[in-house]
């Protein structure tokens, strides 16, 4: 479609193009709050929507009161009694889905450009079981985490710090891996996802060797861990992966404008300035901390960095302004519908959120990869 300058003026063909991906995201925030409120009113007690608002907004307020000088006026609440149920259950796991999507999504966008892989993603390079390898060593091993045999608390972490260090090591071995591999010429992105599923049947039999000498209860507790589960994390847990999560996705908006160089190949990238080796370097860096912080405190989740950056870019195009933003919200909605459907499916039974995901991820893997091979 050509587009033709007038006096300088902005072509409404491009304004009609960003109209499209700016409502696309627009909706995006719009759903992501419509689910984040119903996610929260169901369950074993269902609670109203309006109740939920309101209690969300008044306790909100009441603790920015507490924090200032000056008190500001306060949506009262009818009532108190959904308090501990909203604040102490369904908004931390809420939230932390959301987080959670929000982090892996970004991962996996940033590591398809960056490794100009399509099928890449934390849990198909197999960095995802380095990090729940690195954390389950720290657990095992080095006993930062306190072991029960009840299914609420299988794993609580004493030392996050520890835990996080431990993935985060691990994970960056099979990121080194990886960019070795992307540095071999003529590499296509069916070996790298070979070598992935390499990384990933290494890391996972050296959680099963720890796990071969573990005792009974923390046999149980490491293979439950392994499960994904929004549901882990409490208040403070949830502050730390949103930290990470937002610095990263700043820096990865930040070097939008890379990832679009970088997607018309090497050379053209340098020729426009583009530091090639360093941004691929550090995003991969930042990546991998990423799948680490939330691999350490909720297990593994898997396909959501391979599906939610190919489903926005199927539907508004491979421009990272607009597809890093879109790839994020993509994921807060996935993990959170998944973790609402999780909670709900088998109740009063709760299912790990990993399950569904893969259940839901797989085919679309599979269909990539078919489609990659008839090209």
């Amino acid at each position: 479609m050509a587009i033709h300058l007038v006096d300088g003026e902005i072509p409404e063909e491009y304004m009609q193009y960003v109209g499209r991906k700016v409502s696309f995201i627009a909706g995006g925030v719009a759903l992501l709050l419509i689910l984040l409120i119903y996610s929260i009113s169901v369950g074993a007690v269902q609670i109203p929507a309006g109740e939920v608002v309101q209690t969300i907004v008044s306790g909100t307020m009441e603790r920015i009161n507490a924090l200032l000088p000056v008190d500001l006026p306060v949506w009262e609440s009818v009532s108190h009694k959904w308090d501990i149920i909203i604040w102490n259950i369904r908004l931390p796991q809420a939230l932390t889905a959301i987080v959670a999507g929000i982090g892996l999504a970004v991962a996996g966008v940033a590591m398809q450009s960056i490794l100009r892989n399509p099928l890449g993603s934390p849990f198909t390079l197999g960095i995802s079981n380095a990090a729940a390898f690195g954390a389950a060593f720290s657990v095992i091993v080095l006993g930062a985490g306190t072991m029960h045999s009840s299914g609420a608390d299988a794993i609580i972490i004493d030392n996050p710090y520890i835990v996080t260090i431990a993935a985060f090591i691990f994970s960056l071995l099979a990121t080194g891996v990886i960019l070795a591999i992307s540095r071999i010429r003529g590499t296509s992105p069916e070996v790298m996802v070979l070598a992935g599923v390499a990384l990933g049947s290494l890391f996972t039999a050296g959680t099963m060797f720890l796990q071969y000498f573990a005792d009974d209860v923390q046999l149980a507790a490491v293979v439950f861990w392994t499960f994904g589960d929004a549901g882990r994390a409490d208040w403070s847990e949830l502050l730390l992966i949103t930290a990470i999560t937002v610095i990263a996705t700043v820096y990865f908006f930040f070097n939008r404008w890379n990832y679009n160089a970088i997607d018309a190949g090497d050379e053209t990238a340098k020729g426009l300035g583009v530091k090639v080796e360093q941004v691929r370097l550090v995003g991969m860096l930042i990546a991998s901390l990423v799948t680490a912080i939330i691999i350490a405190f909720l297990g593994v989740i898997g396909f959501v960095g391979l599906v939610c950056p190919h489903m926005v870019r199927r539907l508004i195009g491979d421009d990272h302004r607009y597809l890093i933003p879109g790839s994020c919200l993509a994921g807060g909605v996935l993990l959170l519908a998944s973790d609402t459907a999780a909670r709900l499916l088998l109740a009063p039974h709760i299912l790990p959120v990993a399950i569904l995901t893969a259940f839901m991820g797989a085919p679309v893997f599979i269909y990539l990869l078919l489609r990659g091979y008839r090209r």
